[in-house]
């Protein structure tokens, strides 16, 4: 399943999955709306698999957004997970 990308009220709600085929677009999409606006909220309810390089990704976007002073957020199910799995504990 393709990734599909949706906003509604200022939040982009992605569906499908982030792994090897889709993440390329997945960056290259969030990397010129970061540059462009100051918070960029991610919905993961719908989101079926995300690989290591999908985490890559998000982590990659989470620091060009605080690189740029801007605020990145992961929000849904398995955003936590997400959290934890890109901030292990020391």
């Amino acid at each position: 399943m393709a990734l599909q990308i949706s906003e509604k009220k200022g939040i982009f709600y992605l569906k499908g999955k982030i792994n090897c085929t889709t993440v390329k677009s997945f960056i290259t999409y969030f990397e010129h709306y970061i540059s462009q606006n100051k918070k960029t909220v991610i919905n993961l309810d719908k989101i079926k698999e995300i690989d290591s390089d999908g985490l890559k990704a998000i982590k990659k976007l989470r620091a060009l957004a605080i690189k740029n002073q801007k605020i990145f957020s992961t929000i849904g199910n398995g955003a936590k997970d997400i959290f934890n799995r890109l901030n292990p504990a020391s």
